[in-house]
Formats: C-alpha cells, sequence, structure tokens
C-alpha cells in the first residue's frame, strides 16, 4: 500500500547528467515515479502510462528515461498559491463612522483637567459615561476618546479626594 503523504523525488535527468550516462535502478525509479504521479494527476491514460513504465525499466542511459517523463512535470503539481487581493479603491469602501462628539469633549474635558487644575474632571466624567452610552446604540466611533476622558476625570477627581484627605488627616 502507498503512503498518501509520499512524493517522488524530482527527475535529475535534466540536472547536469550526460543523455548517454547509463541509467541505475535509482534513475529508473525516480522516473517510475514521475509516470506514476502523472498518472495519478490525469496526466496520462493507463495504456500510455504502462507502455513508459515497462519502457523505463528496459531503458539503458539517462536520456531515454528523459524521453519517456520530458511532457511530465518533474513531481506532483500541487496546489498554486491564490494571488493576493487586490486593494478596494476608497471610493468604493464603506464611509467611516462618525465620531461621537461628546466623546471628543470628554477626552478635551479629561485633558483639560492638568491646566484648570481638576475643575473640568466632573463634566468629562459625565461626558464620557454619556457618549459610551450614545456609542452602544448609534455605533458611532470615539469609544477610546470617551475612556480617556473618564480615565483622566476619574483620575483627577481621585487625587483630589487623596488631596483633601491628607489635608484633613495633618490638621488633626
Amino acid at each position: 500500500m502507498t503512503n498518501p503523504s509520499w512524493q517522488p523525488a524530482p527527475w535529475p535527468g535534466q540536472q547536469g547528467q550526460q543523455p548517454s550516462m547509463l541509467a541505475g535502478h535509482s534513475d529508473r525509479e525516480r522516473a517510475v515515479d514521475v509516470l506514476r504521479a502523472g498518472f495519478a494527476e490525469g496526466r496520462l491514460q493507463q495504456q500510455e502510462y504502462e507502455r513508459r513504465v515497462e519502457r523505463a525499466y528496459q531503458a539503458r542511459t539517462v536520456g531515454e528515461l528523459g524521453l519517456l517523463v520530458a511532457d511530465l512535470p518533474q513531481g506532483p503539481t500541487g496546489f498554486q498559491q491564490a494571488p493576493a487581493p487586490m486593494a478596494v479603491p476608497a471610493t468604493f469602501l464603506p464611509a467611516p463612522a462618525p465620531t461621537n462628539s461628546k466623546a471628543t469633549a470628554a477626552m478635551v474635558c479629561g485633558i483639560a483637567t492638568f491646566l484648570t487644575f481638576g475643575a473640568t474632571a466632573v463634566p468629562a466624567v459625565i461626558l464620557g459615561h454619556i457618549a459610551r452610552g450614545e456609542i452602544r446604540h448609534t455605533h458611532e466611533s470615539g469609544d477610546g476618546q470617551a475612556v480617556a476622558g473618564l480615565v483622566l476625570g476619574w483620575l483627577s477627581i481621585a487625587g483630589w479626594v487623596l488631596l483633601l484627605l491628607l489635608v484633613v488627616a495633618a490638621s488633626n
């Protein structure tokens, strides 16, 4: 029984060997392997395959073997790789989803907490929560901006709360 993962070695008859060189048993077996692969791929009719195999075993030179397999691929063909898909022009791509304006405002307020000493922290948190809710329903973009506004707003609030606790603890 044949191993299905086995593939014949390429026919070396064209690779530097003299056509008049005497063929060895391994040369004949490689030629028969190429013929067997050609038959399995449907490139040879059964009568033609049997006739060529018989001639391969009777061949005396590498040149005779080369003639028997010259019109066949040197081994099984395998699968051809699909060509890379072509890029789609931007004209035919769907329009990008609009960015939620409240998400942008939340991020701006979150960044502004550094300049306003936390005065815009509460608006950043409120706008961030509203924007995330709208984004879930409308499928707009800008979720990252809303999250950035939330994080910066909550960090600013937490910083002010911590500072107040330290001041109260230090005054007692």
